[in-house]
């Protein structure tokens, strides 16, 4: 179906009432029942996105992974160099906006909210439901945006900008023209579950981000891993918040904080995360700056304790192949291969997913299966994608108490 934000009537309703699951139908919820808890259904890494402009809009559109009423989001600005005010904020349903969904949110009973400069603030509830695997349309707009702006640059899938605060208008109008591939101040939704059900964090680079998959199509790998979570006996984990962001490393900052330096934000913060899933180190190997096997598996040690401390299991996975990658070089396979044998062997972690093995040639070890290589060597085509999500054990997500190792 080709992507664009409409106002449904006619036989165009007639389609979406048979296409969209019937969870999606929005429901009122009277409040909180005992035994539940927030769960975050999306997630995106915050980064720097440009300059914020004022009287802009964004409608940006996501995809759930768990379902649940009283929807949450949060906003971010964590970049910014100062305050930025959102007058108006909508959330709807579906990637094409279903007349009757866009609910006005708002911020401790308020329309209108600021966000301080590094900070996040969440929404009130919304008292409706989504089913699992929704598409969600989060319509925001400021007044006074200046300075640096809060977003994740590499969203894989299109939103939409406007000028002007269109934010409660259903129709295409005054949002078709304009597209952006990026998402802007947003960076989670939460949903309420019944309190057994959790979420996992994907804490990693541009695989993880999803590139070189294919746009709007939600085929990155944290994806099809939701699409296994649902209804698996497996686990009690549902959620999936995508916490790649491309080029990003374990130990330096560079394309983004590094993952030491953003775990705060980006995973531990978010509700009803039960789970970190650890898959990085190819930019750190790559990057011929000195670094060593012992300084990457110290960063993942470090990832490993402040996850543990806050009471969260953590799954790692092995770095996989890249020969034929333009930095590719004999030293950074050893190291490759060291820190594979470290999250193989080690024990350190609560689970392991081997990525490698999942992606790799049976002939030439060090380089992507060309059936699951996109053509750069180092980045998975959708089919990669899906070996990898079918790579995890599902019931590695989730352990009792996790390890003190």
């Amino acid at each position: 179906m080709t992507r664009r934000i409409a106002s449904v009537g006619g036989a165009l309703a007639m389609v979406l009432t048979l296409v969209v699951p019937s969870g999606h139908a929005l429901a009122a919820d009277s409040g909180r029942a005992a035994g539940r808890h927030d769960t975050i259904t999306w997630g995106s890494s915050a980064d720097r996105l440009g300059e914020g402009v004022a009287g802009r809009g964004y409608r940006l559109v996501v995809r759930t992974s768990v379902g649940g009423d009283h929807l949450r989001i949060r906003l971010s600005n964590a970049f910014g160099d100062r305050p930025v005010t959102f007058d108006s904020v909508y959330a709807g349903l579906g990637a094409e906006l279903v007349r009757g969904s866009n609910r006005r949110l708002t911020f401790e009973g308020a329309r209108s909210v600021t966000v301080p400069a590094g900070q996040t603030v969440h929404s009130d509830p919304l008292p409706v439901r989504f089913a699992p695997e929704s598409d969600l349309v989060i319509s925001v707009h400021s007044p006074n945006a200046a300075g640096p702006a809060t977003g994740h640059g590499m969203a894989m899938a299109t939103s939409y900008v406007t000028q002007g605060d269109h934010t409660a208008d259903e129709s295409a109008a005054d949002w078709a023209d304009d597209r952006t591939g990026s998402w802007y101040y947003l960076d989670a939704v939460t949903v309420r579950t019944t309190a057994s059900i959790g979420a996992v964090a994907t804490l990693g680079d541009s695989i993880t981000d999803g590139w070189q998959s294919s746009t709007d199509l939600n085929r990155r790998w944290p994806d099809y891993l939701a699409r296994r979570l649902r209804g698996s006996t497996a686990t009690t984990v549902e959620g999936v918040a995508n916490e790649g962001i491309s080029g990003n490393k374990v130990l330096a900052d560079g394309a983004g904080q590094s993952a030491l330096g953003r775990l705060e934000r980006d995973v531990l913060s978010h509700s009803g995360v039960r789970t970190v899933f650890l898959f990085e180190g190819i930019n750190d190997i790559k990057a011929h700056t000195g670094v060593t096997a012992e300084g990457v598996i110290a960063g993942y040690r470090e990832i490993i304790e402040r996850s543990r401390a806050a009471g969260l299991c953590v799954v790692g996975a092995t770095v996989g192949p890249y020969k034929g990658w333009s930095e590719w070089d004999a030293a950074g396979e050893a190291v490759r291969q060291e820190v594979n044998a470290f999250v193989r062997d080690s024990g350190e972690f609560d689970g392991v997913a081997d990525f490698d093995r999942a992606l790799r040639s049976p002939y030439a070890p060090e380089r992507l299966l060309p059936f699951l290589d996109n053509g750069d060597h180092l980045h998975p085509n959708d089919k990669g994608m899906l070996a990898m999500a079918d790579a995890v054990d599902l019931a590695s997500l989730e352990c009792a108490e996790p390890s003190s190792a």
